[in-house]
């Protein structure tokens, strides 16, 4: 089928991911389909989204923002400035690239974007990734033709008879992983008869969550627990200098970003995360013991309300994040010391895996373009 699709959205890995899954499966379709991205300049989907092979258009959006300095007050005050700009950049974006439907997968451009789309009588698509949604997301579905969710309940927030359930894509190496703890090991650098822990405070990083690794970097030593650590970009230098300083290059091994992490999960015993939707949805799939620290810094405290999804299944395990600097490690010992623990786990969390997330929304857009379809195009 010969589509025209934008797909907008971005900030950060949890919207990025499973934006170019979707892309990677239109693709494999549809090998003509034609596919936009439309982002927000600065933010990593317009490094991210080239690198997958598809095109995208940058917006110059921001989100607001909510520490009050000198800087960022001002930066507030561009706000308004900034969205009318957007908008204006996005209705010449639809005009000239003509989409047959637009996806939006959350993250700063897709409120526009979609809602440009709207006006101009282009189909939508929402792919709403969390348990909870957001203001702008409940906003946005009023128009949409299919909001695709991936937690059950959803129709708290959306129109029932548009709720499709087709669960959160994730990269396709993830849900396709095969690789062994051995292997997984030896592409870190690792022992593979040693106990691993996996840290990954998503690709942006996680302040709580590097700040209490450094400051407990002998437990690792002292327990002969093997660390992969994903710092993310504002951490990674201070991160490698102080595991030099510490002498514990051995068991710590520091990464700005973890590319193959099918390997890292592969690799790990248990995994420290922040509860991010897709992050959740990988964790199900990958079936390891989890401590889930949600960020505290997210709208309408989403990530919280993630976890406590698994939690209540006995399917992970949860700190508050101004508790992570005197907890976290404490239960990820329990965990390593429990075999009995970590399967129960592991099984409780497989339950809740969702395979074929892309396929299932893809359906969708398929759906969506021939019922809207063009005899003139």
């Amino acid at each position: 089928m010969s589509m025209k699709i934008i797909i907008s959205g971005g900030g950060s890995g949890g919207h990025i991911f499973p934006a170019i899954a979707i892309a990677n499966e239109i693709k494999r379709r549809s090998p003509e389909a034609d596919i936009l991205f439309v982002g927000a300049e600065g933010r990593m989907e317009m490094s991210k989204v080239p690198a997958a092979g598809y095109a995208i258009k940058g917006l110059p959006i921001a989100g607001l923002q909510r520490k009050l300095t000198p800087s960022n007050i001002v930066k507030n005050l561009q706000l308004p400035f900034r969205m009318m700009r957007s908008r204006r950049l996005v209705m010449a974006i639809l005009q000239d690239f003509q989409p047959d439907v637009v996806v939006g997968v959350g993250g700063f451009a897709s409120e526009p974007t979609l809602k440009a789309a709207a006006k101009q009588g282009i189909p939508t698509l929402l792919q709403e990734q969390n348990s909870y949604a957001g203001l702008t997301n409940r906003l946005l579905a009023r128009r949409a033709k299919a909001i695709c969710v991936a937690y059950e309940g959803m129709q708290r927030f959306f129109p029932k008879e548009r709720i499709v359930f087709t669960g959160n894509p994730v990269r396709s190496d993830i849900e396709q992983m095969s690789a062994t703890k051995a292997e997984g090991c030896a592409h870190f650098g690792l022992d593979s008869q040693r106990r691993v822990m996996l840290s990954v405070g998503g690709s942006l990083g996680a302040r709580s969550i590097n700040e209490m690794l450094l400051s407990h970097l002998h437990f690792f030593r002292e327990n002969n627990v093997q660390l992969i650590w994903q710092t993310g970009q504002w951490m990674f230098d201070r991160a490698k200098a102080a595991v030099e300083s510490a002498g514990v290059g051995e068991w710590v091994k520091v990464h700005q970003f973890i590319s193959r992490m099918d390997m890292a999960y592969a690799a790990a015993d248990v995994i420290v995360s922040r509860a991010g939707a897709i992050a959740i949805s990988e964790l199900c799939i990958v079936g390891k013991p989890v401590v889930l620290i949600p960020s505290p810094n997210v709208a309408e405290d989403h990530q919280t309300k993630n976890a406590l999804a698994l939690v209540d299944k006995g399917a992970a395990l949860m700190v508050k994040d101004d508790s992570c600097n005197s907890l976290c490690l404490p239960l990820v010992k329990e965990l390593l010391e429990s075999t009995d623990k970590r399967q129960a786990m592991s099984a409780a969390i497989r339950k809740l895996a969702v395979y074929g997330a892309a396929g299932k929304i893809v359906d969708q857009i398929e759906r969506i373009v021939k019922q809207n379809s063009h005899p003139e195009r």
